[in-house]
């Protein structure tokens, strides 16, 4: 919808975060401090567990107007689990289901009421490279015809093609 990753970052986390784009901090007051923290897959570079460094690299690596930073999704807490069995029943569900899927994810524990405890989790939409670097997150396909070439549409210039997922966390 537009939003800043690091914006949305801040708000859930409770942290004040810079955001390097817009050249401001981001910081909303909580009379309870979220508990947060970052689960990153094992090809990850050291600096994607730093929330700020993390959504300013994953909104400098995507541009478009229209890019999607990150998926979010909030999680009920059972509240008949202690604060620790919460939390560690939330990182493996977390761990199980998206690290080890190969995306990171920045988790905030909120227990602002004390009938409603919650998380609210962002992921990123890239994948890292098995050295550290972003991966891609999708490839064009040109549409061939029966003799391997490029079909074109009527007076388009540009070829048809078809947008290739390369990793399915849709």
């Amino acid at each position: 919808k537009g939003r800043s990753a690091i914006a949305s970052a801040a708000y859930r986390s409770g942290e004040k975060l810079f955001d390097d784009q817009e050249g401001r901090h981001y910081f909303y007051a909580r009379s309870v401090i979220p508990e947060s923290f970052i689960l990153t897959p094992k090809n990850a570079p050291e600096w994607a567990s730093d929330r700020e460094k993390l959504w300013n690299e994953v909104e400098r690596k995507d541009r478009r107007a229209n890019s999607r930073y990150a998926k979010e999704f909030n999680v009920a807490l059972p509240v008949e689990l202690s604060e620790d069995e919460q939390k560690e029943l939330l990182t493996k569900y977390v761990q199980e289901n998206f690290v080890d899927q190969g995306m990171v994810a920045d988790v905030a524990i909120h227990r602002d009421h004390q009938d409603n405890p919650h998380a609210h989790v962002m992921l990123t939409n890239r994948p890292f490279n098995p050295d550290g670097t972003w991966g891609i997150k999708s490839k064009k396909q040109y549409i061939l015809d029966e003799n391997g070439n490029k079909m074109y549409t009527g007076t388009s210039k540009y070829p048809k093609s078809r947008k290739i997922l390369m990793v399915d966390w849709d």
